[in-house]
């Protein structure tokens, strides 16, 4: 007898739906046999399976039993196959009624005792399981609520093979999983940092006032101790908040990298990645045997904050600049080329020297020329062409320091980037670039025009400073931006003298 259950296969962050058809023989002699391009942990899943149907009180009698994964020209990798193989088994010897099967999605390790086991990838299954129009899917409990946020589909959270089988076969009645998404959305805004923690360094926060408005990229240059992490760290309080499109889109990632605990099923708020300057090309861009999502799929719609920028290796540095560029990293090996979204605002943080204090006045440096010659190069020309704002932050002065609070708070800050943020969304409307930071070409011409009189402090400032083409670039959008805080339309000479005193590297010939 044949039966099928229907389950799902990972390809990114989505999923595509995979037919497991067994096929459940009295005759020949008793064996086991599964095709479909099922990889170590899905063809090891027999014996994990035979082991739960026996000790859940299944017992099935010797057969021939052929076991296919369709698509067949498409690998299946991961444990989520052992629920559907269990019950496609039960189905096809006749312990259950293969009648009660269609319709049904399900996802799930199992143990040798009957229980289920959470898995990778749940949230994609159920948008999938949701396009087909599915009955209702069945996963793990500690993955129910993560399946739970797809509207308009039941989801089952079990705990063991048992209750799955009398849930197909209608013997006994559970409810299904519920998640209370406008709570989620109401906490998402509770940070546990504020900018009115910040003491002095007013230039550094209105540089991150004006990133933040226009999705730039940051970089800040300062000695140690000067606040360049702690600056950091509390840029997603005053970043825009995540539509729920966006949330979803960044769970899928979160989901298909294991990285969803119990209490967490939908990520509400901007994540923040800060890896350590340790880190692979790898972990940093993404990949493997099988492609994972790496640092930068996990700071999607969020920021990646690079601490300590020229001690990374400078292969993992020079991997940033197609996600930089085009929003998404492709990853491509023997077996399978994949893409990760990875639309990030890059915050990086760097010393002026080795020593770190080029710049402070209280310290004296001990590098040489060529030493911090050697320590800048370590960023390419064309890693700091992405960045737009280079963004000196000075030591903090001790008549600072004895301040009880910032002069700003986050909730200050965040209001002004929302209303140059909808500013840019109105004007870019129809438009495949959505913020300051995507301008380009003709769309760079039309809407950051200038006069006579900017034109001509545009042109002294690149010849008296040396600036490049890049670098005229970057002002214009950096000069759109704070237009848009200020509540201007067109571009002043003010504005652009603002731009220009971001470009640090440049001004430094880096």
């Amino acid at each position: 007898m044949i039966a099928t259950a229907h389950c799902a296969a990972l390809r990114g962050i989505d999923a595509y739906p995979v037919q497991l058809e067994v096929d459940f023989s009295r005759s020949g002699l008793p064996a086991f046999t599964m095709v479909g391009l099922a990889e170590g942990a899905v063809r090891e899943s027999k014996e994990r399976v035979y082991s739960s149907l026996k000790n859940s009180g299944f017992k099935l009698p010797p057969a021939r039993t052929t076991v296919n994964l369709a698509p067949a020209d498409v690998r299946k990798e991961g444990s989520a196959y052992d629920l559907p193989l269990a019950l496609g088994l039960l189905a096809a010897s006749g312990a259950i009624d293969a009648e009660s099967m269609p319709g049904w999605y399900m996802a799930g390790e199992l143990s040798l005792t009957g229980e289920i086991k959470p898995v990778n990838g749940v949230l994609p299954l159920a948008i999938t399981a949701e396009r087909a129009k599915a009955k209702g899917l069945i996963v793990p409990a500690a993955n129910a609520a993560e399946a739970a946020v797809v509207r308009g589909l039941p989801v089952y959270g079990l705990e063991n093979l048992a209750e799955v089988v009398g849930l197909v076969t209608g013997e006994e009645e559970f409810e299904p999983a519920r998640l209370d998404i406008d709570t989620l959305w109401n906490e998402r805004q509770s940070f546990h940092y504020d900018f009115s923690e910040v003491k002095g360094q007013e230039h550094a926060k209105r540089a991150i006032e004006i990133a933040a408005a226009g999705a730039h990229n940051l970089l800040f240059i300062g000695p140690p101790g000067s606040g360049k992490t702690m600056l950091s760290q509390r840029i997603p309080t005053v970043l825009p908040p995540l539509g729920f499109d966006e949330a979803l889109e960044v769970t899928k990632i979160y989901s298909v990298a294991g990285l969803l605990n119990g209490s967490q099923s939908l990520i509400v708020t901007r994540p923040f990645r800060s890896p350590h300057h340790t880190i692979s090309d790898i972990g940093l861009i993404g990949g493997g045997r099988y492609p994972q999502p790496g640092e930068v799929s996990l700071a999607h719609r969020g920021v990646l904050f690079l601490d300590e920028m020229p001690e990374f290796k400078k292969q993992a540095l020079e991997v940033l600049r197609q996600p930089l560029e085009d929003g998404e990293v492709s990853i491509s090996r023997s077996l399978m080329s994949l893409s990760y979204p990875a639309d990030f605002m890059l915050v990086a943080a760097m010393n002026p020297c080795p020593c770190g204090y080029l710049t402070d006045d209280r310290h004296q440096c001990t590098c040489s020329p060529a030493g911090v010659g050697r320590y800048r190069a370590k960023l390419s020309g064309p890693l700091l062409d992405r960045i737009d704002l280079h963004v000196d932050v000075p030591a903090v002065p001790y008549e600072d320091l004895k301040e009880e609070r910032g002069s700003v708070d986050s909730a200050t800050m965040r209001e002004r980037i929302l209303a140059a943020r909808r500013v840019q969304r109105e004007r870019y409307e129809g438009l495949l670039i959505h913020t300051n930071a995507q301008l380009t070409g003709s769309a760079l011409e039309e809407h950051c025009r200038c006069g006579r009189d900017e034109h001509g402090f545009l042109e002294q400032a690149v010849k008296a400073l040396g600036l490049s083409a890049r670098a005229y670039t970057r002002i214009l959008r950096i000069a759109r931006t704070i237009a848009d805080i200020e509540g201007e339309e067109r571009i002043a000479v003010p504005h652009l003298a603002e731009a220009i005193n971001y470009r640090t590297m440049d001004r430094q010939g880096g």
